[in-house]
């Protein structure tokens, strides 16, 4: 299908028949130099690994899986009730070294790439801001992508994603961390690993601190986050 968002296509094997619709978009990182290495992988039959999009450093847009069809890039993954992420989602990798090859910010021309293909998909398929997410929010126990560095407040602006609460009407609401970490999983978090999935929170809403602790202002960002849910106003 033609597409002006898209510029080739690089077409994956690794990819099979979706058993949900599709309501989530999932945003990843490649950690692999250069990007034709991590796109080989994702269209190696033996990898078993794809995804719907792969954008480079340059801004080039490359389809390797149909967005009709399950692409296999968020691997064990949870969120909101879904354990078959794969099926629900939409995969985007972005050419990045990640964390293992030197953390750094991404490219302005991946970015200006991202925001209207990401623009078109959630438009299509109406789907919630909440629901753009990192690959770490879905796998906290063994994922970090795309990272502390991922302007995520860009794409809020153009309301492709929840943007981090900048008022916190109540300072520690929660009694202890026992109803903090089920005021986590109600808003979509795998807390099987507590710890992880704090880190995973801290990453996309308070990255300027990653330590996996509970304090009050982690407590307080997630009250305002559910609190603006409830009110109708974060969807």
């Amino acid at each position: 299908m033609k597409d002006e968002l898209v510029h080739r296509e690089q077409l994956s094997p690794n990819f099979n028949d979706r058993a949900l619709p599709v309501s989530m978009v999932v945003l990843h990182y490649t950690e692999m130099k250069p990007v034709q290495s991590a796109l080989e992988r994702m269209c190696d039959p033996e990898a078993q690994v794809s995804a719907h999009y792969c954008i480079t450093e340059e801004g080039e847009v490359i389809r390797l899986v149909p967005e009709v069809q399950r692409a296999w890039h968020a691997g064990q993954s949870y969120w909101r009730g879904h354990r078959d992420v794969n099926s629900a989602s939409i995969g985007i990798e972005l050419d990045h070294p990640g964390h293992a090859l030197g953390y750094r910010e991404f490219a302005e021309a991946q970015i200006d790439a991202l925001l209207p293909l990401l623009h078109k998909i959630v438009a299509e398929y109406d789907i919630p801001r909440a629901n753009v997410v990192g690959h770490s929010d879905v796998a906290p126990e063994r994922k970090f992508d795309p990272g502390e560095l991922f302007p995520w407040e860009r794409l809020a602006e153009c309301h492709l994603c929840l943007p981090r609460p900048r008022k916190l009407e109540h300072g520690d609401p929660f009694d202890n961390d026992a109803s903090f970490y089920l005021a986590l999983e109600r808003f979509g978090y795998d807390i099987t690993n507590g710890y992880k999935a704090v880190e995973a929170f801290q990453r996309r809403w308070r990255p300027r601190r990653i330590n996996g602790e509970i304090d009050g202002e982690v407590r307080a960002i997630l009250f305002q986050l559910l609190l603006d849910r409830d009110r109708g106003i974060a969807r």
